[in-house]
């Protein structure tokens, strides 16, 4: 730890932020959106732009920027642009003296760099993107490894804003959603359940950039949020996944980060398999796929596919390589077996996509 660093952490240590198994802790007030953007303003290292609505950070463990808006009232949505500069755990704290009764709803793209056994293309930037829906005071926490970049698009919305805005009354009681919120589970996550999520994002960042260019921006922005935030719910209710609500005791994010990273690292060789990486974590297979599928939405091995597909259409869409190669560099020995897993998740063979980015 550099000199710099040093004197910064013992200026920020009665804030709470501390050193536990590789990974510097971060506690944020999360109580009410106003509250975690006062704490996100007053945090060490950030230069704050009312005028603007922004928060820019550039301290010894991250860099970046916060943008927010209070959208209408009971409607909030901030912002981060964030790249991590040490492993770092974001994890909720609640003020005990103040009520917490905002729901929040999470859109992340985070992005990483894939090694690839092409000799021509041998890494690549690759993007998840994850969503998540929250109770008000819930314990939630994510963990990001050194380099990490993310944005993230949260949304906090009131008890009073969500029933007026979203039929939660008109579920029918069966659809996992419905069982979800009847449950003691605080938080349910999902992976890219809305498609194009990140198109209609990229309107929002550009609403938020240039809301004082516009003397429509406050509608726009209104307008642009309940689609966003619809889209998410109409999504949600449409999925069936099969999952025990009731909690099941405290997930240890940094190993699910540490385990989710294992798999992200090695896509283009085949899964060595749930116990194997049990066993690596130091953890029970019972516990390590119970925790993975609280926090990323799926099993692992239906998110190993998951990603494996998403990297293959990557590839497909952004280089030249031809498709044989591409489904060994997701770890597929067989070409059938590669189109057939393909086609499963994306409804076409990637043949169809390739011939379709090329006429595009």
């Amino acid at each position: 730890m550099n000199i710099k660093l040093s004197k910064w952490f013992q200026f920020v240590k009665p804030n709470l932020i501390f050193f536990n198994n590789g990974f510097f802790e971060f506690p944020y007030l999360a109580n009410t959106p106003e509250l975690f953007i006062d704490s996100t303003i007053k945090s060490p290292g950030s230069k704050h732009v009312l005028e603007d609505q922004a928060v820019y950070r550039n301290n010894p463990f991250i860099k970046g920027e916060m943008r927010y808006r209070k959208i209408e009232e009971g409607l909030w949505l901030t912002i981060s642009n964030v790249e991590f500069k040490y492993n770092a755990l974001i994890k909720s704290a609640y003020d005990k003296n103040i009520p917490s009764e905002h729901y929040s709803i999470t859109f992340t793209i985070f992005e990483s760099e894939i090694k690839l056994q092409n000799v021509f293309i041998n890494k690549m930037p690759f993007y998840n993107k994850f969503w998540s829906f929250k109770k008000p005071g819930t314990d939630v926490g994510a963990s990001f490894y050194k380099g990490s970049k993310c944005i993230f698009y949260i949304f906090y919305i009131s008890p009073s804003w969500l029933e007026k805005h979203v039929p939660l009354e008109k579920l029918d009681a069966e659809i996992p959603f419905k069982k979800f919120l009847d449950s003691d589970k605080g938080f349910i996550s999902y992976q890219d359940i809305v498609p194009n999520a990140e198109v209609f994002a990229q309107e929002i960042l550009h609403t938020f950039k240039t809301f004082k260019d516009d003397i429509f921006s406050e509608t726009i922005l209104k307008a642009q949020s309940l689609s966003f935030i619809s889209v998410f719910f109409k999504n949600v209710f449409a999925d069936l996944r099969g999952e025990n609500y009731q909690e099941k005791g405290k997930i240890d994010y940094k190993l699910i980060a540490k385990c989710e990273s294992m798999i992200a690292s090695n896509l283009s060789s085949q899964f060595i398999g749930i116990e194997t990486l049990a066993q690596k974590l130091h953890i029970s297979s019972t516990k390590l796929k119970m925790d993975f599928k609280s926090v990323y939405g799926t099993s692992i091995l239906q998110y190993v596919i998951d990603k494996k597909m998403q990297l293959a259409m990557q590839l497909i869409l952004t280089t030249d390589m031809q498709i044989k190669y591409i489904g060994n560099e997701v770890g597929y020995d067989s070409p059938s077996k590669f189109s057939a897993a393909f086609k499963k998740k994306y409804q076409k063979l990637p043949s169809d996509f390739r011939i379709e980015s090329t006429v595009d």
